[in-house]
């Protein structure tokens, strides 16, 4: 299916491009999804319903989003302006739509005009979790859910920022953009990453660079342990102190499960569980999720067995360990 999608803006008359317009008037045939009696007016060319199906150098004009959504269906249009833009067009609205929300909740409802970052930060860290959650099940849904409520949490912060006459939304984004940029020289600038690690030896000397200090400087103590101790063994990475493969990594543990049974302290559990996040890197894993996952596995093979131990009969959290533990793994073999 030829033919060319022309993107009008955000649908209001007043916002469509000249280039669209333009465009438009030169159109043999044009098509328009949706529009209202304005957008006609503007454009000055009759406009037909759009039925789905484009003939060969027509053209179809609707709201950026629309217009996006459509070029995706329609991978051998042309559009107007290309692509790559219409897609940052069409992301641009939706999270200035998410901003005019959040700016409109915090005159009209009572509850978000009292928030303070320091309060809604609690909130943000829950997301955070959330969103962990939900990309360790896989279930698409529940992540894009997840995503847009850690990114709501970022859209208010950032407005009660913008209230105090610092920088808002869009300053922020701009300034972070930068600030990516500069880190990944790799790909803006002449140093060259071969590989993920290179490339994280690069952000890690950036960041060292630009912090002026230690190789722990600013490390960040809100962070879950697991986090930290991750965190901790990427800078010293950095810098070239760590182990070269899992199976160091692995006799590593080893060596510090050997001492844990030897004398069994807070201490040398903490250093099994830091091995263990070792162990997790050199396995590209992120620790965080792998225990999650482990957790959420370990809780769905309870509650099953404790339903198969109810269906013969038995009160699973009266029996003896020996037969709670053979309820469990039928739970784990799935019977």
């Amino acid at each position: 299916m030829s033919g060319t999608i022309v993107a009008l803006g955000t649908g209001d008359a007043e916002a469509i491009p000249l280039l669209a317009v333009e465009r438009v008037r030169r159109g043999r045939v044009v098509f328009g999804l949706p529009l209202d009696q304005a957008a006609h007016d503007v454009l000055g060319v009759d406009v037909l319903p759009f039925a789905g199906e484009l003939p060969d150098g027509a053209i179809v004009v609707a709201p950026d989003v629309e217009a996006y959504r459509l070029a995706l269906s329609m991978p051998h249009a042309v559009t107007v302006p290309d692509r790559a833009a219409l897609r940052d067009r069409a992301i641009a609205i939706g999270v200035a739509r998410l901003a005019q929300v959040g700016a409109h909740l915090r005159i009209h409802c009572p509850w978000d005009r009292e928030q303070t970052a320091a309060t809604i930060v609690p909130h943000t860290v829950e997301e955070a979790f959330e969103v962990a959650e939900a990309v360790g099940t896989g279930d698409v849904a529940r992540q894009v859910d997840e995503i847009g409520d850690l990114l709501f949490q970022s859209v208010f912060l950032a407005q009660l920022l913008e209230e105090t006459g610092d920088p808002n939304l869009g300053e922020i984004a701009d300034a972070h953009a930068d600030k990516l940029i500069s880190r990944h020289p790799h790909v803006y600038g002449e140093a060259v990453a071969q590989s993920a690690g290179g490339v994280r030896d690069l952000w890690e000397t950036n960041k060292r660079a630009e912090r002026g200090g230690g190789i722990f400087h600013e490390m960040p103590v809100g962070l879950t342990a697991l986090a930290y101790a991750t965190k901790a063994q990427r800078r010293a990475d950095a810098v070239g102190f760590d182990f070269a493969t899992a199976e160091e990594a692995i006799a590593k543990l080893d060596e510090e499960v050997a001492e844990l049974k030897a004398d069994m302290n807070i201490h040398e559990l903490g250093d099994v569980l830091f091995a263990c996040v070792a162990v997790a890197r050199r396995l590209k894993i992120d620790p965080e999720i792998a225990v999650r996952q482990a957790a959420q596995r370990f809780r769905e093979r309870v509650e099953r067995a404790e339903q198969l131990a109810a269906d013969a009969g038995s009160k699973w959290s009266g029996l003896p360990i020996d037969e709670q533990e053979a309820w469990y793994q039928r739970a784990k073999s799935g019977q």
